[in-house]
């Protein structure tokens, strides 16, 4: 029987809300989902990675970013940079977890994604990454007419005009790209983009006539299969 842990994580003066699905067999490899903007690790896509993931032997922490869902902090005053620290001191914490290998994976989903390929791109040695619908760029962002981007500070874009955190970075190996072929809100073209950015080995998989939230169960479960198999590759 699977097995349910929630937990606080320090990150700063603020703590993250975190949950870990186990499976049956542990020690085992985990993979860390990471949601996208004005989502929160309790969405349903998450919570159905955290069924499917340990009834096939892996792992899987879903956690709210600061200023999401459970976690402390203010959507407003987050950025790409305290995105990218939270899900490295989620990584930080797991890696010392009794029920884990140490073995870790990424998925991201929309910013999600964007933010795995950047902490992918920092760690070595390398670890498998699976994107649903990520951007490969965040320039532009500020004219979206999307509620989620609304809720952004100014901090936030203060910080894409800097640069050096606006695009995804090149020569992320392991990294499996999964693009809805009628996303209305990341241009499919994103996902070619992300696959030359990528280093061998490398996978771009179009999910047809899927939408961004990939809205219809066949287009979800398809992900999902795919995402488990590339994982468990890489972790086994």
């Amino acid at each position: 029987m699977n097995r349910e842990e929630a937990h606080r994580v320090q990150v700063g003066d603020q703590k993250l809300a975190l949950v870990l699905h186990l499976p049956p067999r542990i020690p085992a490899p985990c993979v860390v989902a990471c949601h996208g903007l004005g989502a929160s690790k309790d969405s349903e896509k998450y919570l159905l990675l955290g069924r499917e993931f340990p009834t096939a032997g892996l792992a899987l922490c879903r956690f709210d970013f600061r200023g999401s869902g459970e976690s402390d902090g203010s959507y407003a005053l987050s950025t790409v940079a305290t995105r990218i620290a939270d899900l490295e001191a989620v990584l930080d914490f797991l890696a010392g977890h009794r029920a884990l290998t140490g073995r870790v994976g990424l998925l991201g989903s929309s910013m999600g994604g964007f933010i795995v390929l950047h902490v992918a791109g920092r760690r070595h040695p390398p670890m498998p990454v699976v994107t649903w619908n990520a951007p490969a760029t965040l320039r532009g962002l500020r004219s979206s007419t999307s509620e989620d981007v609304a809720g952004l500070g100014r901090a936030f874009f203060d910080e894409l005009e800097k640069g050096s955190l606006a695009d995804t970075p090149p020569g992320v190996a392991y990294s499996l790209t999964i693009q809805a072929e009628r996303d209305e809100v990341v241009s499919p073209s994103h996902g070619q983009i992300l696959f030359d950015r990528a280093a061998d080995p490398k996978e771009l998989h179009i999910l047809k006539g899927a939408d961004h939230r990939l809205s219809d169960m066949a287009h979800r479960m398809e992900a999902v299969a795919l995402s488990l198999s590339w994982l468990a590759r890489y972790l086994s």
